[in-house]
């Protein structure tokens, strides 16, 4: 079975509060809290009554949840695989930019 992911696309001054990435991500609200509290997810700020996320997050939040349920990998294991997925990601953004330059 083939998956899309859904792309959001950010506004200026477009954010997503934590219901609305919740929602997105089809993830309960308190187990988002938990993925902040680990160091997962980071809103991007904190309004007078609550947190406010970059749309980027709903991707992010999403991988986390795949990690979790399809390969059962904790949460110390799923920020290891973050950060290396986030290193590959800027390793490749170099490459591609070496070759445009070669």
């Amino acid at each position: 079975m083939q998956s899309y992911a859904i792309v959001l696309r950010r506004r200026e001054g477009s954010e997503l509060t934590l219901e609305d990435l919740a929602l997105h991500a089809d993830v309960h609200p308190a187990l988002i809290s938990q993925f902040i509290e680990f160091g997962l997810i980071t809103p991007i700020r904190r309004n007078e009554i609550e947190l406010l996320f970059d749309p980027a997050a709903a991707p992010r939040l999403r991988k986390i949840v795949r990690l979790r349920r399809s390969l059962g990998i904790n949460l110390a294991g799923i920020s290891v695989v973050l950060d290396l997925l986030d290193k590959l990601s800027l390793v490749q953004l170099e490459n591609e930019a070496l070759r445009r330059r070669g």
